[in-house]
């Protein structure tokens, strides 16, 4: 018997969905497609913002937002990389804070460019110094990153001691980039940003090298018999990662006007934070850098909204690890379940 044209979502449409479907629906578009309620998330934190602080949000604050959030955002992309093959980089704020320091009291003898360039090999030294204890001597990346920062920091006081007499300068071209704003809102920065995230996004998604990222985060015994070589991936993964500190070093360098072999720590957790709200998975295998660029969105929104508040940075520290904390306790049910 031939069924009417109609009579099957007539006799449909009055049945309500059940929660456990609808949830279903949410679960599925929260891990397939992050970006939407990142975006949405956003955009309350926007509105909360300025219900708080009327008349705040406007072209010159979208300008300091963004210009605040691109070294977040480049140190997060740090995270991202080593957290999709199961790492992670707590050496990030003493290597990029080493980049910053170096630039300010080697430009004024050794000139700009120079000075540049020892920074950044001194950054892809410290990576690549990673890249072998976690690729070749298989030290745990939370181990080998932290004990690197602690190296790294030493290393820097002892400097710092040497150059006691020395006084910093911070490049011009470093301020023009780091600080400025064109157009009443499109900060500076954006000429090395785009660059960069463009590469990073379509690097993991379209180059063997992004997949093998991937691969060796969601099964890393299986990648290796697989051919690929591990350990060559992790070095390379590091050393990228400790040059991308150094951008970003060097713009809060010029962001902030100063240079200290401390100018980046407090960026560690925050890096960490939005790059787990951003959607990577801490166990590997599952991300991507367009939701981490929107969880660094995300934080400094956040961190504007606790400062018109007038919260302490203490409580700014708290909530960035209670964020990890939530977060990442959120896409591993999501992910885990059906």
């Amino acid at each position: 018997m031939t069924r009417p044209a109609g009579a099957s979502t007539a006799g449909t449409a009055g049945v309500p969905r059940s929660p456990s479907a609808t949830g279903r629906n949410w679960r599925q578009v929260i891990r397939d497609q992050p970006l939407i309620p990142l975006i949405a998330l956003l955009a309350v934190l926007v509105v909360v913002l300025e219900f708080a602080s009327p008349g705040i949000v406007n072209a010159n604050w979208l300008g300091t937002t963004l210009r605040s959030a691109i070294p977040l955002a480049i140190l997060a992309a740090c995270q991202t990389l080593a957290m999709l093959t199961g790492g992670i980089d707590l050496s990030v704020g003493a290597v990029a804070s080493m980049a910053a320091y170096l630039i300010g009291t080697l430009s004024p003898s050794q000139g700009p460019l120079v000075a540049i360039v020892i920074a950044v090999a001194a950054c892809a030294i410290a990576g690549l110094v990673n890249g072998v204890g976690i690729g070749v001597f298989k030290v745990h990346p939370l181990i080998m990153t932290l004990g690197m920062s602690l190296v790294v920091l030493g290393l820097m006081s002892v400097y710092q001691l040497a150059m006691v007499q020395q006084g910093v300068h911070i490049v011009d071209a470093l301020r023009f980039v780091g600080s400025g704003i064109s157009f009443g809102f499109l900060p500076n920065s954006l000429i090395v940003f785009v660059p960069i995230a463009v590469i990073i996004v379509v690097g993991l998604r379209r180059t063997g090298y992004g997949r093998l990222l991937f691969a060796i985060g969601d099964n890393p015994i299986a990648a290796r018999l697989a051919g690929a070589r591990v350990w060559q991936v992790h070095v390379a993964l590091y050393m990228l990662s400790g040059i991308l500190a150094a951008i970003a070093g060097m713009l809060l360098s010029g962001l902030n006007n100063t240079a200290t072999v401390s100018l980046v720590e407090q960026q560690v957790l925050p890096s960490v934070a939005a790059a787990v709200i951003g959607g990577t998975s801490i166990m590997g295998g599952r991300g991507g850098y367009a939701g981490t660029i929107v969880g660094a969105l995300i934080l400094t929104v956040v961190t504007t909204l606790l400062n018109v508040l007038e919260m302490p940075e203490a409580v700014k520290q708290i909530l960035f690890g209670v964020i990890i904390v939530v977060v990442a306790a959120a896409y591993t049910r999501v992910s885990g379940d059906s």
